[in-house]
């Protein structure tokens, strides 16, 4: 009987300790996915700052505000880019 008891004691001790650091490895995804979020939003907002100094026209910005959104951060620099071409080619 004593021995039932103890095995199952150690069982149930045994799941708890794996619960618990299947909740500890969640806890730090969690916090790896909260900084790659920062990260993110962070440079979203530096996007949309450059946004703002590049466009001189309220065209431009809602078009870079468009690509951002629907073709991701990559195509929306490259816009900025051309933008800034276009810009430098006017004034010569």
């Amino acid at each position: 009987m004593t021995l039932t008891l103890n095995n199952q004691s150690k069982t149930r001790e045994s799941s708890l300790t794996q619960a618990l650091r299947h909740i500890q490895q969640l806890n730090s995804r969690i916090q790896e996915l909260e900084q790659h979020h920062q990260d993110y939003m962070r440079l979203q907002q530096n996007l949309i700052s450059a946004i703002a100094e590049i466009c001189v026209s309220p065209i431009q910005e809602v078009q870079a505000l468009r690509i951002l959104i629907y073709r991701g951060e990559a195509a929306c620099r490259q816009y900025l880019r051309s933008v800034l071409v276009k810009q430098s080619q006017a004034s010569k």
